[in-house]
C-alpha cells in the first residue's frame, strides 16, 4: 500500500520508499525525500518562479534518464503551473514554489534543472552562468583554477561570482546581474571564454569539440541562452552515489588539491547548511546585481 504522507495541508503518495536508487551506496527514494524536505529551506528560493525541466531517473542511474519540459501527467491541481514561450510554441510548466510541490516534485526522482530567467519576464537573465567541465586527464581542481581566474574577470565588471560543485566532475559559476536579454548575457559569457582561453590556452578551450577538450577545462558560456537549463543548487545528480550540486566557499576553490575535496554527497549537506547557511543567498539579493557591460 503506497503511504499518504500530509505536507503543508497537501497529501501527498509517496510509492516505493525502500527502493535503492544509488546502487553504490544503497541510498534509497526515501533518504531522497529525507535529503530534499531537509535541505529546503536552502533550495525552494533557486527554484521558485523558475519553470523546472525534470532530469528524471526512477530507476536509478543505470536504468532510464530522460528529460521532461512539460507538466508531467497526474500533476495535483494545487501545483503551481505556467505557461512558458518555447520557439516551437508556447508550453505548460511546472514551477516550484512550496515544500509541498518539492516533495511531490521529488517522489518523481528527478534532477531540478532551471533557466537563468524568471516566469514574470521569460528571455530576461537576471542570473550568468559558467558550466566548468574537465575534460580528462583534468579534474575539478583545474576547473578551480579557471573559477578563480573568471571570479576576478567578473569583478573587473562590477559582478560578483559565487561557486558550486556540478554535482558530477566540474563547477558552475554563478553571478546575479540586473535583467539583461538573454542573447546578451550569453555574448558577455561567451567572450570571457574567449578571453580566458587566449589567457590560459594550455587550460581552458570555449569550444564544445570533444577532440579539444582532453586535459582541458571547457567553459561552457551557452547554458545562458533562454532555452537552456542548469542544475538547480543543491539538486541531488543521477550519478553511482548521491552527489549533490552543492554551493561552495572561495576558500576551499582556492585550496583544493584534490577531487575529494570538493565531492559532496547528501549527507554531507546537513552539517554544510547548518554550518555555511546559503552560500548562493546573495543570488537572491537584487540589491547585489551586478550590470553586464
Amino acid at each position: 500500500m503506497t503511504p499518504i504522507t500530509e505536507v503543508e495541508g497537501r497529501r501527498l503518495a509517496l510509492s516505493n520508499l525502500e527502493k535503492v536508487l544509488y546502487p553504490a551506496t544503497g541510498f534509497t527514494k526515501g533518504e531522497v525525500l529525507h535529503y530534499y524536505a531537509t535541505t529546503a529551506q536552502v533550495l525552494l528560493p533557486h527554484l521558485r518562479d523558475r519553470p523546472l525541466s525534470f532530469l528524471r531517473y526512477p530507476d536509478g542511474p543505470d536504468g532510464q534518464v530522460f528529460f521532461a519540459k512539460n507538466v508531467p501527467p497526474g500533476t495535483p491541481d494545487w501545483v503551481t503551473t505556467a505557461e512558458v514561450p518555447r520557439s516551437e510554441g508556447p508550453a505548460r510548466m511546472v514551477l516550484v514554489q512550496d515544500l509541498a510541490s518539492l516533495i511531490w516534485a521529488a517522489n518523481l526522482v528527478t534532477e531540478f534543472h532551471t533557466p537563468q530567467w524568471v516566469i514574470g519576464a521569460p528571455g530576461l537573465a537576471d542570473r550568468l552562468v559558467f558550466d566548468l567541465d574537465p575534460g580528462a586527464p583534468a579534474t575539478v581542481v583545474e576547473c578551480c583554477e579557471v573559477a578563480v581566474w573568471l571570479r576576478e574577470r567578473l569583478a573587473a565588471d562590477g559582478i560578483s561570482a559565487y561557486v558550486k560543485t556540478s554535482g558530477a566532475k566540474g563547477l558552475h559559476l554563478l553571478a546575479g546581474v540586473e535583467p539583461v536579454p538573454s542573447e546578451r548575457a550569453v555574448e558577455y559569457a561567451k567572450s570571457l571564454a574567449v578571453e580566458a582561453e587566449r589567457v590560459m590556452p594550455g587550460l581552458v578551450v570555449h569550444r564544445m569539440t570533444r577532440s579539444l577538450r582532453v586535459g582541458k577545462v571547457f567553459v561552457d558560456w551557452s547554458q545562458n541562452a533562454a532555452r537552456k537549463t542548469t542544475a538547480t543548487p543543491y539538486t541531488l545528480r543521477a550519478r553511482r552515489e548521491p552527489g549533490v550540486s552543492a554551493p561552495v566557499t572561495w576558500a576551499e576553490v582556492e585550496g583544493c588539491g584534490a577531487v575529494a575535496q570538493l565531492t559532496f554527497l547528501a549527507a554531507d549537506l546537513e552539517g554544510r547548511v547548518r554550518e555555511y547557511g546559503d552560500l548562493l543567498g546573495p543570488l537572491l539579493d537584487g540589491g547585489r546585481a551586478g550590470v553586464v557591460p
